[in-house]
């Protein structure tokens, strides 16, 4: 092979055991290239060739390939004819011998001209056309180390003859210590040579998403800490933002101030905003421990920061907790959903409920009015994210009830996505009719997918980064529709997208640096060229919530349903916390995380129907109520221990069924957080002991609490005792009367014998006694 001159053009320094990195983003990159697996895995269509890495780009060594390059960048992202063109690389020998004799170059294929042809020219990248010089790398590539390099090559020695987009291939010869000289390292990138403008505008938009898997149980307290790391310096959504913070200006112009290059539409999470708000207020509880919480700095920091960005940026209410919409809806339960609608939910942890004597509550939607008190913006509610990349047709119902009349779908999850975002003969446009009444935003696929490869460290950024400029340059410029018509894009990055801050910025800056090509806002979008595609493809490759999750879900659920029966006055409002804690844990992050997820729906199903036995009967220290009469009320106390008033039947029944009846006092309502006396009038027919249960139920019946099993006495007499008593005493009176009526009449005989009156008995007869007791 050809060497070239002795004085490389390029310059390089080498080190031993690769680039000093801090620990940490050492990590950074490990989570990244684990989370980004499943994502380039689980492409389908137009991200295949993402997730086919190009020659030498494997993570794994190639003894054939020893040295892996990485392409930090690719400068100018675009080249005008006659420039000249830098990579910064980075090669490392993962090789067991030392490499000596290095010399770099760049070849090229033929210029592609769509972007079918570009995917296409991924799987094999042709570059035999044309080749510039190999230049020498002085010094020796150790085993285990790394060097840092920047090659330099113009468009002549390419000979790029026209604009477009030119697949390159950087090839890496070396000598090993027997002497022998082959490739021993190469990668695949692209060169976009722009000069002529082009004739008609693509506007790109861009949707930033700002989500975090929730760091809080079901009843609101914080599990860990770890949101504080995320936030800080160096952490995944401090890195997001600052990426944002970080994106040019353009040059002032009198009388205006500056504006970034690009623009973002941030996709925020309520949740999220409200947990950093209770972080940011002063001491928090984690894991149980008082005032444990180390955050508060990071968290206020982060917010006044974001509210920096959001004064800049349009935002997003995703609906809160990020549920995903689509997975409870179909699972049967469109009541989470639609709680949780930025627009008109109610699911919050501190629900909006109007002070006594004060105003009416803020009648916003929960997510809306987190968003703007916390960020002073008025946040978007009318479009919601499919978590998915697709909806089914009741998901569409249940949001369009909830106000959103546009939904972001992928590319993938339509029938003929390619029409959308111009993989076939037509121009992109990324808006599509979904339904009557919604619209739907179509997000490039592989536009995404790309962004979100831009962590995953092999290959480095700068492949990742030179691809989408590929991608867009094409999008501008291949042929199809009316070329003056606006061209229009929505990039949409995966959710958990993690990348350094330097790396995203470049990213959705080089947007404006291909000719013809402008960043845009989703309104114009939606205002712009519609595309048929066919319409959603119900999403099947999605797992959704696992099913033991999803039993626990709606066990929870129910008991819920069973509590807002027996709220008094707005059921949603008080109930708000607890709908928090559902839609948290149905996030579309816990529902593509199956552990995650069955640990949240247990302590979700665990704290919900713990819920009921807050309201409960208390019973006597010995288990026993004595009544002093038979009409004596019994006299029972229930405790409320909930935040709200509720109201309540209380059933009484006795084992016996026979003396003792009790009264039905109806519906009675509870004070929150208080203990109530309840006094049921009660009649008693006989003294003596009686077994009670007693339950309270919700006004439709429902269970609350316990039942109590007591004991109640009675000393007094019933109505038939009384009777019998009275009857007794009575004929007792009676027979004293007999008596004392025959002791008359036997007195007045025996006066008549002595004044020998007729009837008495003969002189000397023997006269019978009176009988001692009454022979009644």
């Amino acid at each position: 092979m050809s060497r070239g001159p002795d004085t490389p053009q390029g310059h390089g320094t080498a080190r031993r055991g690769g680039r000093s990195r801090p620990r940490r983003a050492l990590l950074r990159s490990v989570v990244a290239l684990l989370l980004a697996l499943p994502l380039l895995a689980g492409a389908a269509g137009p991200l295949a060739p993402v997730a086919a890495a190009a020659p030498g780009d494997d993570a794994a060594p190639d003894p054939d390939r020893p040295v892996r390059i990485t392409v930090e960048r690719v400068e100018p992202a675009t080249v005008l004819p006659g420039g000249t063109i830098a990579l910064s690389v980075t090669l490392t020998n993962t090789g067991s011998q030392d490499l000596t004799g290095l010399a770099l170059r760049l070849q090229r294929g033929d210029p592609l001209r769509s972007r079918a042809e570009l995917a296409a020219a991924e799987a094999d990248p042709p570059a035999t056309r044309a080749f510039a010089e190999f230049l020498p790398i002085a010094g020796t590539l150790a085993a285990g180390a790394s060097l840092d390099y920047r090659y330099t090559t113009t468009t002549d020695d390419l000979q790029l003859t026209e604009d477009g987009v030119y697949p390159v291939l950087l090839n890496l010869n070396g000598t090993t210590p027997d002497g022998a000289q082959s490739r021993v390292g190469e990668v695949g990138t692209y060169v976009v040579q722009v000069g002529a403008p082009a004739v008609g505008t693509t506007a790109v938009a861009w949707l930033w998403p700002l989500v975090e898997p929730t760091h809080r149980d079901a009843a609101g307290r914080f599990t860990d800490d770890d949101l504080a790391d995320v936030v800080a310096s160096g952490g995944r959504l401090d890195r997001l933002l600052a990426a944002v913070e970080q994106i040019p200006e353009t040059a002032p112009v009198p009388g205006q101030a500056p504006q970034p290059v690009a623009r973002v539409t941030l996709a925020v999470d309520p949740a999220l905003v409200e947990a950093l708000d209770v972080m940011a207020a002063g001491p928090y509880d984690v894991a149980g421990e008082d005032a444990a919480g180390e955050g508060t700095a990071a968290a206020a920091a982060f917010l006044d920061r974001l509210r920096t960005v959001a004064d800049v940026h349009p935002v997003v209410a995703l609906p809160y907790g990020d549920v995903d919409v689509d997975a409870v809806t179909t699972a049967g339960l469109p009541e989470v959903a639609a709680r949780s609608l930025p627009a008109t939910g109610t699911a919050a942890a501190v629900p909006a409920l109007p002070e006594e004597g004060g105003p009416p509550a803020d009648q916003a939607g929960a997510g809306a009015r987190i968003l703007r008190d916390v960020l002073d913006v008025e946040p978007r509610t009318d479009l919601a994210w499919a978590a998915g990349g697709s909806v089914h047709g009741q998901t569409l119902g249940v949001l369009r009830s909830g106000g959103v009349s546009s939904v972001v779908v992928s590319s993938d999850g339509l029938a003929d996505g390619a029409a959308a975002v111009g993989l076939d003969a037509g121009a992109a446009a990324a808006r599509t009719p979904l339904a009557e009444g919604t619209e739907g935003l179509v997000a490039d696929a592989t536009l995404g997918a790309l962004v979100g490869a831009i962590g995953h460290p092999a290959g480095g950024p700068g492949l990742a980064g030179q691809r989408y400029v590929a991608e867009v340059a094409l999008l501008s410029r291949q042929p199809g529709g009316d070329p003056l018509a606006l061209r229009t894009v929505l990039v949409a990055p995966p959710r958990g997208l993690d990348a350094e801050p330097g790396d995203l910025t470049a990213l959705v800056s080089s947007t404006a640096q291909v000719p013809g090509v402008r960043t845009a806002g989703l309104d114009e979008l939606l205002a712009g060229p519609v595309a048929d595609t066919g319409g959603p493809v119900p999403p099947g490759d999605r797992a959704g919530l696992a099913p033991a999750a999803l039993a626990d879900v709606r066990a929870a659920v129910a008991a819920r349903e069973d509590l807002a029966g027996a709220v008094v006055g707005d059921a949603a409002a008080a109930l708000a916390p607890f709908d928090a804690a559902t839609a948290r844990a149905t996030s579309v992050a816990t529902a593509d995380d199956p552990l995650r997820a069955a640990r949240a729906a247990a302590d979700l199903r665990s704290t919900m129907e713990s819920l009921l036995d807050e309201v409960t009967l208390l019973s006597p220290a010995d288990g026993t109520y004595s009544l002093a009469s038979s009409e004596a009320p019994l006299v029972l106390t229930v405790r409320n221990d909930l935040p709200f008033a509720v109201a309540v039947r209380l059933q009484i029944r006795t084992r016996s069924g026979v003396g003792l009846s009790v009264s039905d006092i109806g519906v009675q309502q509870l004070a929150p957080l208080e203990r109530t006396t309840l006094q049921v009038p009660a009649q008693v027919r006989q003294s003596g002991r009686f077994a009670v249960t007693a339950t309270l139920t919700t006004p439709s019946g429902d269970p609350l609490g316990d039942p109590v099993e007591l004991q109640v006495t009675s000393t007094a007499y019933g109505t038939i005792s009384l009777a019998i008593t009275i009857g007794a005493a009575a004929l007792l009176g009676l027979l004293f009367l007999r008596r004392g009526i025959l002791f008359l009449l036997r007195r007045r005989s025996g006066a008549g014998r002595d004044g020998d009156e007729p009837g008495g008995a003969p002189e000397g007869a023997a006269v019978p006694l009176p009988p001692t007791r009454s022979p009644v």
